[in-house]
């Protein structure tokens, strides 16, 4: 049943993201560290994005890895010379898939996104507290890296 429920959330993801990138500012990149993969990110205004990931998470058993994050960007608290580098926070959810123990929790996104100012790529740093709800409730956490290649028009950013 749970691997039922990722098979959906992993095809509408993929659904959804091909249907909006040229209409809205969809990134693709790749996400490194707990968990290992795909990343994805939808901008829904120039605060509010979506972020996803398929991903491998290598503690405890080996196993696949889905969240999709709801974020929101404060632009103003870091400045730097060239780009922007917004600090975000959100909630999500994830689907661990693990052989004897699938799990489900709920994330709490803690990050900063690098945003080049010529180039479409962005890269993130994120500390994700996770509260797993089942099969029992129990407390985990996510650090990782990655980058996004955005399509379609840019949304503009406040300054």
């Amino acid at each position: 049943m749970v691997r039922r429920l990722g098979l959906i959330f992993l095809l509408v993801g993929i659904l959804s993201g091909n249907v909006t990138a040229q209409e809205n500012n969809f990134g693709a990149g790749i996400i490194l560290g707990e968990p290992t993969g795909l990343s994805a990110k939808l901008w829904m205004d120039s605060t509010k994005a979506f972020s996803a990931a398929l991903a491998w998470s290598f503690v405890d058993e080996s196993s696949l890895h889905m969240h999709l994050d709801y974020i929101e960007h404060k632009f103003n608290l870091i400045n730097v010379e060239k780009g922007r580098m917004p600090f975000y926070y959100g909630i999500g959810g994830r689907i661990k898939l693990e052989k004897n123990d699938p799990r489900l929790g709920m994330r709490f996104p803690l990050g900063v996104d690098y945003m080049m100012e010529d180039v479409k790529l962005d890269f993130f740093f994120e500390i994700v507290p996770i509260m797993d709800l089942t099969p029992k409730t129990e407390f985990n956490m996510n650090v990782a890296v990655g980058f996004h290649y955005s399509f379609g028009n840019l949304i503009n950013m406040p300054d």
